[in-house]
């Protein structure tokens, strides 16, 4: 089986550990790593034994598959383009700006019969790989997803920094139509919002409760699933899943016991997770675990919420 031809476009901060994860498999040639500083390409490059580019043109119709981290306004532009000439993508989170780039995006991909895969890392953190929902659905779920802040990341809202992560997992939790959204949102440090908070109401009957913030003294990335029979705790930062069920005694007479159980999992590397199985749908030609409807259902939500906080 020939190597993929791979590229990175974005040599910043997470760019060049996506350099790095392809660089480091055996299936895959690092062909080169774009970005407009050639400075910048030039480090990475140097580091991964690939060629510098500042112009990704330069690539369409010469690699298979890339990685697009670049600014999120730069997100559609550039996957159009590899798409149309051909290569399978993988973009960063949010997909695009806009919902009707993201459609454009997706239907490139159908008719040219490429990966379209947005990357929405924590679908690959261990404690959520290990969360079985298969026998039941939650009814309420509450997510803090809290941050110091960090210049590196201020193109966008909170909603779309931050957010965005627990939105898209909980969206592939509840699977049902949302009905109803209100948001609240405050201005800290920056010209958008920093500090956000929406309540998601869906069909199902379902209510999530999300909260957002990038002025933190801490960081705190946990989400909390109550169902009729058990409740479940999600840890992304210290990967630890905890359910709380409960047991055939009784704790109080006509009150059950409630047991416990908790999985710690190991330090994985979430992003060559991700992109092994970036490479391994390519291969195999499957569709992959976040493709571009689950980044764009995502978007069309944080849009709805940040709309909201604007008004």
């Amino acid at each position: 089986m020939s190597r993929l031809k791979c590229a990175v476009v974005g040599g910043g901060y997470l760019g060049k550990f996506h350099a790095e994860k392809y660089a480091s498999l055996p299936d895959c040639e690092l062909v080169a790593v774009v970005d407009a500083n050639p400075e910048a390409a030039a480090a990475v490059a140097a580091k991964n034994d690939c060629q510098p580019l500042t112009d990704y043109r330069a690539l369409l119709g010469k690699v298979d598959a890339v990685s697009i981290v670049v600014p999120t306004t730069l997100h559609f532009p550039l996957a159009r383009d590899f798409l149309a000439a051909g290569a399978h993508v993988l973009v960063e989170k949010p997909m695009t700006v806009t919902v009707e780039e993201a459609d454009e995006l997706i239907g490139i991909a159908r008719e040219r019969g490429r990966i379209l895969m947005v990357g929405h890392l924590e679908r690959f953190n261990a404690a959520i790989l290990g969360l079985d929902l298969t026998h039941e659905k939650p009814l309420f779920i509450e997510s803090h997803r809290l941050a110091p802040f960090n210049p590196r990341a201020n193109d966008v809202s909170v909603v779309l920094d931050l957010m965005i992560h627990d939105i898209d997992i909980i969206l592939d939790m509840v699977d049902s139509e949302v009905e109803r959204i209100d948001a609240k949102g405050v201005t800290v440090l920056t010209a958008d919002t920093d500090i956000a908070n929406a309540r998601l109401q869906f069909k199902s009957g379902c209510v999530a409760n999300v909260t957002a913030s990038r002025v933190s003294l801490k960081l705190e990335r946990k989400m909390r699933l109550f169902m009729p029979n058990c409740y479940i705790s999600v840890d992304f930062q210290n990967r630890v899943l905890a359910r709380h069920y409960k047991g055939q005694k009784e704790m109080f007479p006509g009150v059950p016991e409630i047991l416990s159980e908790e999985s710690v999992f190991e330090n994985g590397d979430a992003l060559m997770a991700e992109i092994c199985h970036f490479v391994d749908c390519i291969r195999a030609g499957t569709e992959p675990l976040v493709p571009g409807s689950a980044g764009r259902r995502a978007l069309a939500t944080a849009t709805a919420i940040t709309d909201l906080l604007k008004s």
